[in-house]
């Protein structure tokens, strides 16, 4: 079994808390559908957002998900870089699975696609 990370990225119109905490359970939710996901095979989620989005810690909506609650989760800002995608909730699951990098699905939705447009699939 080896350690795989999956990527995902999605944006929010506003740095509001519902926006937010609704735009990581979405994120989320399609990562876990796209690679067949249990939260027992997670080892640990890292989360980054822009520094617009201080309303809330994504984590939050994780850690209410059923099965969710003893996974390790941990928020960040991203890197500040100028001109760079504004609103934007990062994911770094890392997964241990038997599945080959290949077999990774990566999640890139609503304006986050322009981040890794050779990673996104239409949804």
């Amino acid at each position: 079994m080896s350690v795989r990370g999956i990527r995902g990225a999605i944006t929010v119109e506003a740095n509001e808390k519902e926006q937010m905490l609704q735009a990581t359970l979405e994120l989320l939710n399609e990562i876990v559908k796209q690679n067949e996901i249990d939260p027992s095979e997670i080892g640990s989620v890292f989360i980054t957002v822009t520094q617009d989005l201080d309303d809330t810690f994504p984590a939050i909506a994780i850690r209410q998900m059923a099965g969710w609650d003893l996974v390790p989760l941990m928020c960040a800002l991203e890197v500040p870089v100028k001109g760079s995608l504004e609103r934007c909730i990062r994911f770094m699951i890392h997964y241990n699975t038997d599945k080959s990098q290949a077999e990774i699905n990566h999640v890139y939705l609503a304006g986050a696609r322009v981040l890794r447009p050779d990673l996104s699939k239409k949804s």
